[in-house]
């Protein structure tokens, strides 16, 4: 786990993910550039892996927008990490369909195989897990996504998430 010092260090964000910014602020209308916030803190997750304080005082900056409006949005929307997450974050449905075919013990599962408990990251960094609103995949319940990608695996068992924790370790240590 990251310090607190370390979490609020100062963001630089570089040329090519500020022509990034200004392609998508683009899109909008003069003085409509806080339409763009949704897809500037999905680019600087994508660069930093979570969306920290200073990151988003950075984008609200760049957007000419108050900082709060930032804080609001991001953490209104669970798509956005707020703090450090491992490489691979597990995202269990946890919402009755999906609980009533055993994402409660899936997610029981994962903590026991990850030895973490829901939102830390594992000592080597690869992964961290939570659970989250519906997936919208009841019929094929359980299921989770992995993000930031956002892969997703249906009629989860033990055996299926052991199976994809190993691919994952693999693919993670390469």
């Amino acid at each position: 786990m990251l310090k607190v010092e370390e979490q609020q260090a100062p963001v630089e964000f570089s040329p090519e993910l500020i022509s990034k910014f200004d392609e998508i602020v683009s899109r909008y209308p003069v003085g409509k550039q806080k339409s763009a916030l949704l897809p500037i803190l999905h680019l600087v997750q994508a660069e930093f892996g979570w969306v920290s304080v200073p990151a988003m005082d950075k984008v609200a900056a760049y957007l000419k927008i108050q900082d709060i409006e930032v804080y609001e949005v991001a953490s209104f929307y669970s798509m956005y990490f707020l703090r450090p997450q491992g490489k691979y974050v597990l995202e269990v449905c946890r919402t009755g369909p999906c609980c009533l075919v055993g994402a409660e013990k899936i997610m029981d599962h994962i903590e026991q195989q990850l030895g973490v408990k829901e939102g830390e990251v594992t000592a080597d960094g690869l992964f961290s897990w939570r659970g989250v609103e519906c997936l919208a995949a009841c019929g094929y319940a359980p299921v989770l996504q992995i993000a930031p990608e956002y892969t997703f695996y249906e009629n989860l068992t033990n055996e299926s998430v052991d199976n994809l924790i190993a691919d994952l370790k693999r693919k993670g240590n390469n």
